[in-house]
C-alpha cells in the first residue's frame, strides 16, 4: 500500500476484561497487517476458573481494507459506462495465512471460511504453592459481520 493515504486502525478493547497473554501479543500483531482496519476484542461469555484450571475464551472481530476500482460495462448492452466495484482486500484465509507466517503466533488449532480458532495451554505455579493450575486460552477471530458460534 505504498503511496496512499496511511490506514486508520482503529482498536476496541472497551468490551474485553485485558485477560489472556495470547490474546494480548495476537492484538499487537494484527495491529501490525497493514490490510486490518479493525480489531474489537470482548470477552466471551464462556470464561470459568476452577481451583485447578482457568478457561479464558476471547473473541476478536477484524475489518479488512477496502480496493476500489473501475470497471466497464456496457448499458442496456451498448452504451459504453463505468462503475466503482469495492473489494476487500483480505479475507479470512488470507489472515489466516499472513498470522502462519509470524512466529510467535503460527497457525491456528481449527479455521474454515469465517472463522480462525487458537486454543494455547499451559501450566502455571505460582511461588510459594505445591500444586499449580492449568490455564487453558481460546481465541477465536472472526471477521466483522459474521455470525458468532455458539
Amino acid at each position: 500500500m505504498g503511496g496512499g493515504a496511511p490506514r486508520e486502525l482503529k482498536v476496541d478493547t472497551s468490551k474485553w476484561s485485558g485477560e489472556g497473554e495470547f490474546t494480548q501479543l495476537l492484538v499487537e500483531r494484527l495491529r501490525a497487517l497493514e490490510l486490518v482496519t479493525l480489531v474489537r476484542v470482548e470477552d466471551a461469555p464462556v470464561s470459568r476458573s476452577e481451583a485447578d484450571y482457568n478457561f479464558i475464551s476471547n473473541e476478536v472481530f477484524v475489518a479488512f481494507a477496502v480496493a476500489a476500482r473501475q470497471e466497464s460495462i456496457r448499458r442496456f448492452g451498448v452504451l459504453p459506462a463505468s462503475r466503482t466495484v469495492t473489494e476487500k482486500a483480505m479475507t479470512v484465509a488470507g489472515l489466516e495465512r499472513a498470522l502462519t507466517a509470524v512466529a510467535d503466533i503460527g497457525a491456528p488449532d481449527y479455521s474454515d471460511a469465517g472463522m480462525l480458532q487458537y486454543l494455547r495451554t499451559e501450566r502455571i505455579v505460582p511461588p510459594y504453592q505445591t500444586r499449580g493450575y492449568k490455564l487453558v486460552e481460546l481465541v477465536r477471530i472472526y471477521e466483522v459481520g459474521m455470525a458468532r458460534r455458539s
